[in-house]
């Protein structure tokens, strides 16, 4: 198996057809560039000494052909890197969107309880980073093939200076990007890492601030906060640093490889001297365009460790499976006590016992610490989207979409109707809140929620678990944070709900009102 940094099309899902014209641009201007820069030397050199030959030397020499011909090759060059430009970005552009859609998919798809442990930050790394690295080595790989073009042009005008230096060139730009391949591996691959794995710690550490951001204000907790984050931008900087040092030290050295291939050919040429000038610069800009291949093993060295977690998600199972469809109300053990569909049970215990996490390991969302059956199949047994067919949880902290309210509440299942909407809304007490505002469903949510309080974000969580039509309906404090009309209105409207439709319901909550919808009680100590 070749490893991942060797073919970033393959990584990228990418023909290397689809890059043929950007190819073909990248060649015509590597042909432009090498014509452009040896009939000018030829040129120069002719009219010098032309020019101290005599009046009839002058006379005889014909410098508008040559003149012309610069001028077209400019022309050609300028038009070539345009069209190469704008070929490789649009597919790069293209076959990037596709690619962050698939792993987005892939990594949703994954059963959050075996699956790649990703941090908001690491993910975000992967995404964004990682796939916009590959992004730009895609977007050089027209360069390359305009390297092997310029190489074999420069060499068919060094054949004009004579084999000796023909074969030196021919050995310098055989050297070269071996040599340059093994210099950027050994300056770049730890300063890479590093750079890598201090930008997903910084986002991490980033993004669990900026999820307390409110009480970091309130606190006076901001200097705090950046003094947290400053040793690891400290540290992101400095692996940046010796970067962009080993990619100056390159270009150091590209010059002085420049230099000497231009002065060998010049000691080894067996030519006039409008020849030997047009070899050197055509070897000039051949050693320039081998530089592009270098500074992309540059780049592919330095982005090894991403190509290889993007492609450790490229292995991950295929994208979202079609959701299921329960044929009915499975039944539940929850230790040694049978829940029989539709049946609506409350799970006491004191805070921090483990009564979220028995929720949780129904929906699918964490492993179970407690013996939990479905159907008399252990819950860690059953397939994710099994249990998502089963089960709708409303969490004691539920995530909001940035959008609107339908947005949110569409989550649900597809084909949700705007007058089902408005009927869950009524049941969770949300009705009157959202047709006071001028945009209906289309309200609009900002990060977290926007506007929305606690106690509403909470209701329209459970309004979206009641759209969901599933068997089994799992509540983690539906009712926290509301006052006591509001708590006795939403348990009323539930209850008629679940009397109607025959839901069953788990149900957490440290308030007696819930409570009452309960016909049984299950102490989280006697599952154990």
């Amino acid at each position: 198996m070749s490893r991942p940094n060797d073919n970033p099309l393959a990584i990228a899902g990418l023909a290397r057809g689809r890059l043929l014209f950007a190819s073909l641009c990248a060649g015509f201007a590597a042909l432009a560039a090498i014509g452009l820069l040896g009939i000018s030397g030829w040129f120069l050199t002719g009219a010098a000494i032309a020019g101290a030959s005599g009046t009839v030397a002058v006379a005889a020499f014909n410098y508008l052909i040559p003149s012309a011909l610069i001028r077209l090759l400019a022309i050609v060059r300028t038009i070539a890197r345009y069209g190469e430009r704008l070929l490789s970005h649009k597919v790069a552009l293209e076959s990037m969107a596709d690619l962050r859609g698939s792993l987005f998919d892939k990594l949703a798809a994954q059963d959050s309880r075996r699956a790649l442990d990703t941090s908001p930050g690491e993910a975000s790394n992967r995404l964004i980073d990682d796939v916009a690295a590959l992004e730009d080595l895609v977007i050089r790989e027209p360069a390359r093939h305009a390297a092997v073009v310029s190489a074999a042009v420069s060499l068919l005008a060094a054949l004009l200076a004579g084999i000796p230096a023909l074969l030196f060139l021919a050995a310098m730009l055989a050297a070269l990007p071996a040599l340059f391949g093994r210099v950027s591996r050994a300056l770049t691959r730890k300063p890479a890492n590093d750079a890598a794995e201090a930008l997903g710690d910084l986002r991490r550490h980033y993004i669990e601030l900026a999820a307390s951001r409110a009480e970091i204000a309130a606190y006076g907790l901001a200097d705090q906060a950046l003094a947290e984050l400053e040793p690891i931008a400290d540290r992101l900087d400095a692996a940046r640093c010796r970067l962009f040092r080993a990619e100056a030290l390159q270009g150091g050295l590209l010059t002085v490889y420049g230099a000497v291939a231009m002065t060998g050919v010049l000691l080894l040429a067996q030519a006039s001297a409008p020849i030997v000038a047009l070899a050197m610069l055509a070897t000039a800009a051949a050693v320039e365009a081998m530089g592009g291949f270098a500074r992309s093993l540059l780049r592919r060295a330095s982005l090894d460790a991403g190509l290889r977690r993007i492609a450790a998600l490229q292995a991950l199972d295929p994208a979202l499976s079609p959701p299921e469809t329960a044929e009915g109300a499975a039944e539940l053990s929850l230790g040694a006590h049978r829940i029989a569909p539709g049946a609506r049970v409350a799970l006491t215990g004191p805070s921090g016992s483990g009564k979220t996490r028995v929720l949780l390991s129904l929906a699918g969302w964490q492993k179970p610490a407690v013996p939990l059956t479905l159907d008399g199949t252990s819950v860690d047994q059953c397939p994710a989207r099994h249990l998502e067919a089963q089960f709708a949880l409303s969490p004691q902290d539920a995530p909001m979409l940035i959008g609107t309210v339908a947005d949110n509440l569409r989550l649900a299942r597809k084909g949700i109707t705007e007058a089902e909407m408005w009927q869950a809304l009524e049941v969770a007490q949300l009705r009157d809140r959202i047709a006071n505002s001028e945009w209906g469903v289309d309200t609009p949510l900002g990060e977290a929620g926007g506007t929305f309080s606690g106690g509403e974000r909470k209701r329209l969580s459970l309004a979206r678990a009641l759209l969901t039509g599933r068997p089994w309906l799992l509540l983690d404090e539906p009712t926290e944070g509301l006052d006591a009309k509001t708590e006795a209105a939403l348990v009323a409207r539930l209850d008629a709900w679940l009397t109607r439709t025959g839901s069953g319901l788990i149900l957490v909550s440290h308030r007696q009102a819930p409570l009452s919808l309960c016909n049984a009680r299950v102490e989280i100590a006697s599952l154990a």
